[in-house]
This record gives structure tokens, sequence and C-alpha cells, in this order.
């Protein structure tokens, strides 16, 4: 389902009591109001439908969560225009940053804002009855669950609150949670989801149950609890899912929620923003931010020239690899192929995310490097079956051959040989894989941190410091300065 039906959005929670962190709000304590009232909302299964599409709407603000975990890793630059375009980019891409950061703090707000309007569609589960509303209370659940396995994996201990967005002055007594009590709820959400949505959605862009055990089997993994997320995953493979054949097509406009699409955040043309609300755009804000600098020629469009693949990641791929192309654009031999021209901006490496670029034809309405209708494919098949490779190969005991059948179907798919690695070469390769089958999708820095690995490979990188981002410091201090930074910031 497209989830940007503007007039209903404009018509749901902002008549709500107290609603907290809507779209461009300062922090994730605002309120609009202390005098409206819910009473009158919740009456009707509309009503309902109406506040989902509200909790469905922070997602597309997760472009920001995709280009941090890209640009915090080691297959990217910051890029853009100078070393001062948007410093947050550069301090994370230099292992700089501190806890005054604005891209940290709006990944801080938007999932906030998300949780709490998850949270007001659960504060009223039980106040009308209808048909289907175990269904729609699953995907709040779900949605609620994806926002906090965000903030857990950017800042780890956060503040944890259920079935009732946190009001107006209750900020000064709540307490960081535990990050392993908040994975408790997110298992307990994402379980309920499981057991109680359908495996197929009528509309497209609607949670699933192969979604809702993709992301438990995720943050099992995330937990190293590698018994769990294997038997996770392996609801998920069981079906309806299938590795889409025609690999060049899976991000392209064609491609968009194909058999391959666990879970898929829609966005659309339709509707611009600006730069003073980003996370206002109905469009893929990410994929302007990606595009080609004053860029003039076929298939794509311009943009800001962020996000900028290195010669690593380009190197890693083997000459036969059909990914590759798929992944990045060499921008100089497409100039030299197709007669192109473009500005080479700060920290050129000569090449592009070409996943997640502008592509010609969209209707772009407003600002044409804001508002771009490309999906971002948050789970994909492939994703789950190289989770599960890993996991099955971690679990104790390990089986080591479903190991090697998942991760060869990725690698078959791709048009390589199977391997028949066993022991830590198996798992090397696993490694391997993920890193060239997801690059440009925003799993690399995490995907390090969790395996131990980023300090060896993120240059920057101080152990003990870097594996989580510091809570931005203005909501320290709106909590009162109640709460400890994370260590080392």
């Amino acid at each position: 389902m497209k989830m940007k039906i503007n007039t209903l959005k404009k018509r749901i929670i902002f008549t709500l009591v107290a609603f907290i962190a809507i779209s461009c709000s300062d922090d994730f304590v605002d309120v609009t109001s202390e005098n409206e009232s819910a009473d009158n909302y919740f009456n009707s299964e509309e009503e309902y439908q109406q506040a989902l599409i509200g909790a469905y709407d922070l997602l597309q603000a997760t472009y920001l969560n995709v280009m941090i975990g890209e640009i915090a890793s080691d297959n990217t630059l910051a890029g853009g225009e100078s070393a001062n375009d948007v410093i947050g980019f550069q301090q994370i891409d230099k292992m700089s940053h501190t806890p005054v950061n604005q891209q940290l703090r709006d990944v801080w707000n938007w999932m906030f804002a998300g949780v709490n309007r998850a949270n007001y569609i659960l504060q009223f589960q039980d106040k009308t009855d209808f048909e289907g509303r175990s269904e729609v209370i699953a995907q709040a659940r779900f949605l609620r669950a994806y926002y906090y396995f965000e903030l857990v994996k950017f800042f780890g201990d956060v503040p944890l609150f259920i079935d009732k967005p946190l009001e107006f002055g209750e900020q000064f007594d709540i307490v960081r949670t535990p990050r392993a009590e908040v994975y408790d709820q997110i298992e307990a959400d994402l379980i309920f989801a499981a057991e109680n949505l359908p495996a197929t959605q009528a509309q497209t862009g609607r949670i699933t149950s192969g979604a809702a055990n993709a992301l438990l089997g995720k943050a099992y993994l995330y937990q190293e609890q590698f018994t769990e997320a294997a038997a996770s995953f392996e609801k998920v493979i069981s079906g309806p899912y299938t590795l889409a054949q025609d690999y060049e097509s899976i991000f392209e406009p064609e491609g968009e929620n194909g058999p391959g699409s666990v879970f898929e955040i829609q966005y659309t043309d339709k509707e611009g923003a600006g730069f003073g609300c980003l996370q206002c755009s109905e469009g893929n804000v990410a994929v302007g931010f990606n595009g080609i600098r004053n860029f003039t020629g076929p298939i794509f469009g311009s943009g800001f020239s962020f996000n900028l693949p290195v010669q690593d990641v380009v190197d890693a791929f083997s000459e036969n690899d059909i990914r590759k192309d798929v992944a990045i654009l060499d921008i100089d031999a497409f100039a030299n192929a197709t007669g192109a021209t473009f500005i080479e901006g700060f920290e050129h490496t000569g090449y592009y995310n070409r996943k997640y670029l502008a592509r010609q034809g969209d209707l772009n309405t407003g600002d044409a490097n804001l508002t771009n209708p490309n999906n971002y494919r948050s789970i994909r098949f492939a994703d789950v079956l190289l989770m599960a490779a890993e996991a099955n190969f971690k679990k104790s005991p390990p089986d080591e051959g479903k190991a090697r059948e998942y991760l060869n179907r990725v690698r078959v798919r791709a048009q390589l040989d199977p391997v028949d690695f066993v022991g830590s070469i198996l798992l090397d390769q696993i490694y391997i894989d993920r890193r060239l089958e997801l690059v440009g999708e925003g799993h690399r820095f995490f995907d390090l941190v969790r395996t131990g690995r980023a300090a060896s490979e993120i240059d920057g990188f101080v152990a003990g410091k870097h594996e989580l981002f510091p809570i931005p410091a203005i909501e320290i201090e709106l909590a009162g300065n109640n709460w400890e930074q994370n260590p080392n910031y």
C-alpha cells in the first residue's frame, strides 16, 4: 500500500490529545496541546486505519538511518559539496561525531515519533471492536518494534514506554531502559505481530507475518541468540518469498515489491517537502542526496553526491559477479559511453550508489532532489538467507550444511559458483557475500559492530566507544540531565 494518502494523514493523529513528536517537532517530548481530547476518536475501524497510516508514515524518515549505516562503515565516504556540507555526515564518516550532531538527533526524534504514533493506537486498542482489529494492533506493534529496533541499534539503552505516548513532563522521570529489556519488548511485539498477521496482504506495503518473523530473527541475531534467530528465519524461508531471477530489475521501478521483498518502505513522488522538514517529504530523500552532482545525461537524475562508494568495496566484487554493476555506478565509464556530464563533488571516488539513484521520468513534485519515488527494500529475501546462514553456522550445535545451502542460494542467483567451505572459511564467505549483496542498503556498519569487526575495518573506529552513537546532548538536557551519556563521548 502506498502509505502516503495525504488527505487521511492530515485528518488523523494531529487532533488527538497531547500527540508527541509530530513530524516537524523539535524534540521527542514536544506536544501539540494539553486541552485536546481523544475521547471522540478510535470509534470506528476507519479511524484506527487512519491512525495506522500515521504510524507507518515515520518509516519514510528512515532514509537517514540507511545513509548513516553506509557512511559510518567502510563502504562509502560522506561526499557532498565540501568538507562542511552536512557536517553531521562528515563527522560520522570520520568517526569524530559528538553528542551535538543534527543527523543523530534527527534519528532519535523521528524514531521516537514513530514509537509515539504506534503507542497512541495501542493506548486505545481495546476501545472499539471490529472485524480485523487484531491485525491492526499487530501492525501497530510491528511498527513500534521496528522503531525501537532502530533506536537500540543506534543508541543502546533508550527510554522504553509502551501502550501510551510519553506525556509532557514525564521526561523528567523516565530513565534509559537497558537494551536487553527493550529487546524483550521488541520480541514480544514481533511475536504477536507474526501470530496475527497474514502471509500476504491485499494492499502493497502492509506488514505481513513474514516481515514480523524476519525482523524478529534479526533482533535475535543482534543479541547473539542464534538458535532462536535460525528458527525465526526458517519461517520466512518456508515461503512465500523467492529470489528474483532478474537481478538487474530489483532496484528499478518495475522491481518494487517483487518476489524477494519481505518488507519494503513505500515512497512516492507526488508530494514533496523542503530542507526545513526533510521528514515531511513523501519521497525518498536519500536518493537525491546520493545523486550525481550536476548530472546531465540519460537514465539518471541529478543530486548532491553524498554517500560515495570507495574503491575497496568495488574491488571486493569478483569480475563475473553480476551484483557489481547493479550496486555501483562507475560514473566516468558511464559518461564516456553516453556523453553524460557531471561535476565532481567533495571526496569524489568515481562511484555512486546505483541502487538508490534517481531515475529520469519521475514526477518529483516540489524539489526534485527530495521527492524521489524509489522504495527502500528494508528486508530482502537474500538478506534473510544470509542472516539465516550466519545464524545456522553460529548456533549450538551448528548446522554448516544449512549455512552453506542458504549462502549458495544467494551466490548462484548472482551467477557465482557455489562453495563447499567449512569452518571459519565458510563464515568469512558469508560475511563477504553479505557485504556484496547488501552494499548501499544501510546494513554494513551495524553488521561490522555486531560481529566485532568494526575496529579492524573502519578507519578511526574506537573500540568501546563507537559501537554506539551518542545520545543527543539536548535530549539529555531536556530529560533534566538524569541520563548518563554513552561511554567515552
